[in-house]
């Protein structure tokens, strides 16, 4: 998969996020979008998503070198971040299950490998809405991960979890990564360390440009 970004730009009302972003995103890579609390990097993220129309500027996906429209680009991505909601009255399994109706997973995982893979075993026919919230982390980050998409965007992925959890989202992002265009959101090392390349979001900032924010009129 490919992304091209050209002079892309976000506002709310008369405020801008971000302008004249111009950028490339290809697979085999590994992104990370830098920037401080409140700095536009998951209004970024779910622009990239399709969550977010822009508000000026273009975005292409390209599959194996075709353009594919936004609106089924979803199809070969998977997205985690802190205000994405699962569905707590279902088991893990049930969860599970629901989720792979739309999204398959990688190398034709089944669904307790899964559950092995996350370190839930005791907790696969639990209620997603008695798991703790770290646990709801680690089964928000599985779901994408393990996901058989070529775009994998992580929104401050290690939200909510220990030292332990941090470990393991390091260790199978990084087993799950090969061939597949990876976007993190994040201004914690961790999370990022293992990303070939740094956007600042700031960069792009209208301030950053200008001296100051104008409405674009």
């Amino acid at each position: 998969m490919q992304i091209n970004l050209s002079n892309l730009g976000k506002r709310y009302n008369y405020e801008w996020i971000f302008r004249n972003l111009t950028y490339t995103l290809e697979s085999g890579t590994s992104y990370a979008i830098l920037g401080h609390n409140g700095s536009g990097k998951s209004t970024l993220l779910t622009v990239l998503a399709g969550h977010n129309l822009h508000s000026e500027g273009d975005i292409r996906y390209h599959i194996n070198g075709t353009v594919v429209a936004p609106e089924r680009a979803y199809r070969q991505l998977s997205l985690t971040a802190p205000y994405l909601e699962l569905v707590e009255e279902f088991t893990l399994l049930e969860m599970i299950h629901f989720h792979t109706r739309f999204k398959p997973l990688r190398g034709n995982l089944s669904h307790q490998a899964l559950v092995d893979h996350m370190g839930l075993q005791s907790s696969r026919n639990k209620f997603v809405k008695d798991f703790s919230s770290g646990m709801k982390q680690r089964l928000k980050l599985g779901l994408a991960i393990y996901s058989d998409t070529q775009l994998l965007i992580l929104d401050e992925p290690t939200t909510n979890l220990d030292q332990e959890g941090i470990a393991w989202y390091q260790e199978h992002v990084e087993q799950n990564k090969t061939g597949r265009l990876i976007v993190v959101g994040s201004n914690i090392a961790h999370e990022y360390s293992f990303c070939d390349q740094h956007l600042y979001i700031t960069d792009y900032h209208a301030t950053a440009r200008t001296g100051k924010a104008d409405a674009g009129f």
